[in-house]
């Protein structure tokens, strides 16, 4: 077992408590970067599904920020020393909507922590558990998957788009069209400090992504709001996705998704420009 092994297992995070408001404000801002045409959101509007990831920001002191503007020694997570990190995926479970102008609160636990060897050097794998409440009690569980590696390591370079399987979502289609200021106004109304995502000399030169990386949450939003707008507005009962490749500013890409069989959920991939599978996503929908 590896020294990092060992600190793992001793590693024991105190529950991280955090509290907001579920303001109108940042609905619209994130409304706004998308470009969707919604009505400006009031005070007891129920908030989209997924849209808790607008709120409980992590506040570290600039003074804490590490060379890829994020924070890893905050207290909360654990020691990794592999410092490039990626969002691999999440799933939710939601109880019922949050209601804008709510108090909101979040609890969260690292789950667990899990080291491997892989194409691209050693690898770390952390989930962490997260719970948000309004003043009646529980709205969303979530686990997410989060990726640590080496920094010397390039992106592993991703299979030929003729490799892929046949995407099976592709009932509702949208070209999402990223480019830098997308990319930054989503950083913006997230708080999210990653330089991958609006430093393209830092993206390239250091990280050696051809362009600026398109946020795997954002991704994820963008498929949620897909099947928002293709089913109706359904009352979700579960979602969960897995990034599969990265998606860059650099050309469009597509979202694509369809209802399942049985009609109580759906299937939605995001493409690359080529046509491979970045992202694969299941929704649930709740009981009619």
């Amino acid at each position: 077992m590896s020294d990092a092994a060992l600190v793992y297992d001793d590693w024991t995070a105190s529950l991280e408590v955090r509290e907001d408001i579920a303001t109108p404000t940042m609905v619209g801002n994130l409304a706004a970067a998308l470009d969707r045409d919604d009505a400006v959101p009031q005070i007891g509007d129920p908030m989209p599904w997924g849209w808790h990831w607008l709120y409980f920001p992590n506040q570290d002191r600039q003074s804490a920020v590490g060379a890829d503007g994020l924070t890893m020694d905050s207290g909360f997570m654990p020691p990794v020393p592999l410092p490039r990190r990626m969002f691999a995926g999440a799933r939710m479970r939601f109880q019922r909507q949050v209601r804008l102008g709510d108090r909101i609160r979040r609890e969260s636990e690292v789950i667990s922590i899990k080291e491997k060897e892989g194409r691209s050097g050693k690898l770390a794998f952390i989930t962490v558990g997260y719970r948000v409440f309004d003043e009646s009690g529980l709205c969303v569980e979530e686990e997410q998957d989060i990726v640590m590696r080496e920094a010397e390591a390039k992106p592993a370079t991703p299979a030929a788009a003729e490799t892929e399987p046949e995407p099976l979502a592709d009932d509702w289609q949208q070209e999402i069209k990223p480019d830098p200021v997308m990319l930054f106004r989503f950083s913006a109304v997230t708080f999210n400090p990653h330089r991958i995502h609006y430093d393209e000399p830092y993206a390239t030169g250091v990280e050696h992504y051809p362009g600026l990386v398109v946020h795997g949450p954002l991704t994820a939003i963008l498929l949620l709001e897909l099947c928002r707008d293709s089913s109706g507005g359904r009352a979700l009962k579960s979602f969960g996705f897995r990034a599969m490749r990265p998606l860059f500013a650099t050309a469009p890409f597509r979202v694509t998704g369809r209802p399942t069989a049985d009609g109580r959920g759906c299937d939605l991939a995001a493409l690359t420009p080529e046509g491979a599978l970045a992202m694969k996503a299941e929704i649930e929908f709740a009981d009619d």
